[in-house]
Order: structure tokens, then sequence, then C-alpha cells
């Protein structure tokens, strides 16, 4: 996409409430001529992140941006109802005004697993390393019955795809078979991520890992990398924060994955195209879109196409975190 005036690079942060959930997005803006994002901001696009979540920008952007992003349904953000937060999150902690809590503290290490939570992770994780091998339906079919709530949410994600004249599939072979590998793939990895009694943690990390995930892909899609390439971007993206999930060092999480060389060495060593896609999609999490405009001027990235990935991307994560939370 080309713009007469380049377009300024857009962010969106994720915020959780003060309990730790995902409760709204922040949209920031890099420098530039706001009006140059105003027909991003007037499509249905933006619109249609304010129907699935609560939408904020930070008072003082240009007065014609400023009533594009309300008119499309966007709010400013109080004064002082943001807060940062890098270390541990302490809700009782927490300044009575605060509303929005932003920062790194769900990075920080886990606290020791309680056993069912330990061991329904580690099934999960058996589960994608079945998946990723292409083991057989029912090697995947014996592993998901011993989780009730994988199963739950397997069965409620191939239901709502909708299989015509009322039909509901009831087993784990027939929903494998309907959702396809890939698919399947992809949702065992958001479930690593889903919410886990006793860890604050997991909604956000899925989040981030949603948002990385879908970015890379639709970057590699922007790019013209095939479809095969497009899917390595994308599991780069979701492997990325295993590490921090698991308090482990990510090459030990990574070691028992069947993954490409190419991906694996994205992950853990920032090395080749995907590496430096990988070390831009964690750049932009720290908001120096300064740094993001210089790393994406070398991957030869437009900005708009960037501006267009970062919207694809917080709209396919808002229905990831929303299908995770379904209650079984």
């Amino acid at each position: 996409m080309s713009h007469s005036i380049p377009a300024p690079l857009v962010g969106f942060r994720v915020l959780a409430e003060p309990g730790g959930a995902p409760s709204a997005l922040l949209l920031e803006t890099g420098p530039g001529p706001g009006e140059a994002l105003l027909d991003l901001v007037v499509g249905d696009t933006f619109a249609d992140l304010t129907a699935q979540g609560n939408c904020l920008f930070r008072p003082g952007l240009e007065p014609a941006l400023e009533a594009a992003l309300v008119l499309a349904g966007w709010q400013a953000m109080p004064e002082g109802a943001l807060l940062r937060v890098d270390n541990k999150l302490d809700k009782d902690a927490l300044p009575p005004e605060v509303r929005y809590v932003d920062g790194d503290w769900c990075m920080a290490p886990p606290a020791k697993a309680q056993g069912a939570q330990a061991a329904s992770r580690a099934l999960a994780l058996q589960l994608v390393q079945l998946v990723a091998a292409d083991a057989h339906t029912h090697e995947i079919e014996a592993l998901l019955r011993r989780d009730a709530a994988l199963s739950y949410h397997l069965l409620r994600l191939v239901n709502s795809l909708g299989i015509g004249a009322g039909r509901k599939v009831n087993s784990f072979s027939q929903a494998i078979l309907i959702l396809g590998r890939q698919q399947l793939r992809r949702w065992l990895n958001l479930m690593l991520f889903a919410a886990r009694q006793g860890d604050i943690r997991s909604p956000m990390l899925l989040s981030r890992v949603s948002v990385r995930a879908r970015q890379l892909e639709l970057l590699a899609k922007a790019r013209g990398m095939d479809k095969n390439l497009q899917e390595q971007a994308f599991m780069t993206g979701m492997f990325s924060l295993l590490g921090v999930l698991f308090g482990m060092p990510l090459a030990e999480v990574l070691a028992p994955l069947p993954l490409s060389e190419a991906v694996r060495a994205a992950l853990v060593d920032y090395e080749g195209e995907l590496g430096d896609m990988h070390r831009l999609v964690e750049t932009a999490e720290s908001g120096d879109l300064g740094a993001v405009a210089a790393q994406l001027s070398a991957l030869q990235i437009e900005s708009g196409d960037y501006n267009d990935a970062c919207v694809g991307a917080v709209s396919w994560m808002l229905d990831a975190v929303r299908e995770s939370q379904a209650k079984p």
C-alpha cells in the first residue's frame, strides 16, 4: 500500500483491568501527520474493534484525528486511569482511580504451578507435540479425553463453525477432521495460554502471543511470502512466549517440538528473515515506534502494510481471547 503522505505508524497496547484480565485497547501513533491516518480510522476496521471491546486513545492527538476516532466509537483515556506495572501485579495495592494497567507484569516468572494447573499445561504441550509431528488422530483423541476443559473448548469451537442442518459434533475424531490439522495446531497453541487457575498472567500472555502470531503472519503475507512461510511466521509468534509461560529457557521448552530450523533459529537467536520479524514485533510491544520504523525500513515493509497488520492482529486477538474465556 502506498500513500502520497507517509502514514504515521500505529500501535495498540492491550490494557488489563486491575484484576489482570485484558479489558481495553490503547491506540498509540508515531510521528507524522495525523490526517494521513484518517482513511484508516474512518474505515470499518476501527469501528469493528470498538464492537469487540473498549477502545481508548491518549488525549492530545490532532483534532481531526480525535474527532474521527470518537466517531468510530473510541474514547479518550481518563486522566489518572492508567498505571504502568512491570513487577508483580497486586490489585489491592493500586490507587483507587486506576482502571487500566499497562506494563510487563505478565512477563514475570510464574508462581510455582499447582498440580492440576501444571498437569493441564503439560498435557496441552504434549498435544502440541503430537499435532506438530502429524500423529494419528486416535493418539490425539486419547490425550484430549484426559482434559475436560480442552475437550469442551474443542467441541465448542467446531460446533460454532456451523456445519449445517443443526448437526452437532460429539466425537473428538470428527472434530479433528472438520477442523483440520493446521487449525487444530493453532487452536492448541492458543489453549496453552488460556486461563489456568492460579496464574494471573495467562489472559494477558494469551493476548500478547495472539497479536504476535497473527501480526507476523500478516506481515509475511504483505512481504509476498508463500503460504508455508506465512504459517512459519505465525508459529514463530505463537511459540515466542512459551519460555515465559513455563518459567523455563525458551530453547529448553522448544527442544521436544519438531520445528523447522528457520522457526527455531528465529525464536532462539533471532536469525534469518523470521528472526528479524520476531524482533520487530517485540520492539512494537515496547512502544518505541521510532525503532519500529527503522526496522520496517530494513525489512522493506511500508507503513500502511504494517498498520493494516496491526489492526488485523488485534482484531484476531480479541476473538481468540473471547473464545478462551468461555466456561465449560
